[in-house]
């Protein structure tokens, strides 16, 4: 972490403590789900810190989110959100099923580039497979343009000091425009990699939450931190331009490139709802 971003406090745990680009997607035989929510891609993550259960479920430390790519199970979410699982410790996400209490389920860390701030996990047992409200989210062709309509959605325990995984998260939605493209060091050492900036604020537990575009609700980024350093002319020159501390987010490409390297299969949006995209925001900056 650098000076230009803040991200959520890590949460200390003491006691206890996922080649190919096996193409660009998966067939076409597996359309994204048009009726659930992109919400339902959303779970929390979290470390369980009860051995058992009380009437109200684990009690649990939450992190931040991640979010479904495809139905195999595998998410998507920011290194520094599993920061603390480095040293040990296992993390858990909480999925939601339809008319029946949240459950906790074990999530594996499938592959991290801290450089990009990048992660993937993979949950057990799979719930596509069960009784669960999930869906997954399609990732964007093409990046981020400024100017550019998109939403930031979330999910978080209704009471962080005293979080029990029988109580439904609350949702959050966050609409805003693309400001502009910066660069920043992501992981302390590391080169320089690109974010790009939004016109709303990063709250706390918004890390790892998708960014979708509103039009096609397509993944350009992931929610990254409160951007702390000043903004860029092209930033600051915006009509869009924040009143308060704008939000950064890491760019989908950087996510697709370690599902690359991993020869994980994603979903890409459909082809209609890219050229709209492209055309509602105009040439997207190489």
């Amino acid at each position: 972490m650098t000076e230009s971003l803040h991200r959520r406090p890590t949460v200390a745990i003491t006691a206890f403590l996922a080649g190919l680009a096996c193409a660009l997607a998966l067939s076409a035989a597996n359309p994204v789900p048009q009726d659930a929510a992109p919400d339902a891609a959303i779970c929390p993550v979290v470390y369980r810190l009860d051995e058992s259960p009380s009437p109200r479920g684990y009690h649990y430390a939450f992190f931040g989110n991640a979010f479904f790519i495809n139905e195999q199970g595998y998410l998507l979410t920011d290194a520094h959100v599993l920061e603390t699982f480095r040293g040990g410790g296992q993390p858990y996400l909480i999925v939601r099923r339809p008319n029946a209490p949240p459950r906790l389920l074990l999530a594996t860390i499938v592959a991290t580039d801290t450089q990009h701030d990048v992660a993937i996990l993979r949950v057990t047992p799979n719930p596509f497979a069960g009784n669960f409200r999930v869906a997954y989210l399609p990732l964007a062709t093409d990046p981020a343009a400024p100017g550019q309509s998109v939403i930031a959605l979330s999910v978080h325990p209704n009471h962080l000091q005293d979080a029990q995984s029988l109580e439904a998260p609350r949702e959050d939605r966050s609409p805003g425009q693309v400001l502009s493209y910066e660069s920043t060091q992501l992981e302390k050492s590391a080169p320089a990699a690109k974010v790009f900036l939004l016109s709303h604020p990063v709250i706390r537990g918004q890390s790892g939450s998708p960014v979708l575009t509103s039009g096609s609700r397509a993944v350009v980024g992931i929610i990254e931190g409160r951007w702390l350093r000043s903004l860029s002319a092209a930033a600051a020159n915006s009509p869009t331009q924040p009143a308060s501390i704008p939000g950064a987010a890491t760019p989908i490409e950087y996510a697709i490139a370690l599902l690359q390297r991993q020869a994980i299969s994603w979903h890409p949006q459909p082809a209609s709802a890219t050229a709209s995209s492209t055309a509602a925001a105009g040439t997207p900056p190489h």
